[in-house]
């Protein structure tokens, strides 16, 4: 039976218990500039986080960082190649000098790059690996020891793909490196877990972004792939805002160690 104590208690709870509000929060996303990772970070700013967002392409980081500035948070980008060891030191170290901390942290910085497997260029496979998954690498061990130093916890999150699930063809590159990544993140969410830290994935499936512009409007292949798509359409970088909020908020303490996939039903059907 609820007491009148009791229901004072639970009313006082709920009126301060915002898990979604982000305010004070700092996230960092690799990646931001455009595509998914700009999906995420403008849904992390809306909901009140400090963002900073790294990338290659200095017009694309001025332009993202305008974009998110609507939202009156604190936007800072930073031109960084995460497949560059030292870069994404130095990239982090600016980023605490700017932000003082970073609480949540994206892997989501990637390139795709096909061929035959037979024939598949050493130049392109490396480049591959280099940027999906050293730079992985070099952004989360640059995060997490910032976070246990600090020690208040974090978020780690990296961007998947269902070309980690399913059979890649002429895209094995690709595949490998987001396969690794999922296997990456649950050993951290086991080894990290004692300093509060969290790591989970996200899979997208089919998403309209500068990656996969050449497939979309391609009738032949949308008749052929969209058909396998419950939901009937290509994702958008904006479905991907509210999950990013979820994993970057306190609502999420006790979730680690995940695969999130965000596909509309591709790899169910």
């Amino acid at each position: 039976m609820c007491t009148s104590t009791d229901r004072i208690f639970i009313r006082k709870f709920v009126m301060s218990f915002k898990p979604f509000d982000l305010s004070g929060k700092v996230v960092l996303v690799t990646g931001g500039n455009s595509g998914i990772g700009l999906g995420m970070a403008e849904g992390v700013a809306s909901a009140g986080a400090n963002v900073c967002i790294w990338g290659t392409n200095i017009e694309k980081n001025k332009s993202a960082e305008g974009h998110l500035s609507q939202y009156g948070t604190n936007v800072k980008a930073f031109a960084c190649d995460v497949s560059d060891e030292q870069a994404v030191i130095s990239a982090f170290k600016e980023t605490l000098n700017v932000f003082g901390k970073v609480d949540a942290c994206f892997a989501n910085a990637g390139a795709g790059g096909g061929a035959p497997f037979h024939e598949f260029p050493t130049d392109i496979w490396r480049r591959v690996m280099g940027i999906n998954l050293d730079g992985t690498f070099f952004t989360f061990r640059e995060a997490a020891k910032h976070m246990i130093d600090r020690g208040e916890g974090g978020r780690l999150i990296g961007t998947s793909s269902t070309s980690a699930i399913h059979g890649a063809a002429r895209n094995e590159a690709y595949a490998a490196t987001k396969g690794a990544m999922l296997a990456m993140v649950r050993g951290l969410s086991v080894e990290l877990a004692r300093y509060g830290i969290t790591a989970n994935s996200i899979i997208p499936g089919w998403i309209e972004t500068a990656m996969t512009a050449p497939r979309v409007g391609d009738e032949k292949f949308e008749d052929r792939v969209m058909k396998r798509v419950p939901v009937r359409r290509w994702g958008k970088p904006e479905d991907f805002a509210g999950l990013a909020v979820y994993l970057t908020s306190d609502a999420s303490t006790y979730q680690t160690g995940e695969e999130f996939v965000v596909d509309g039903g591709y790899t169910r059907f």
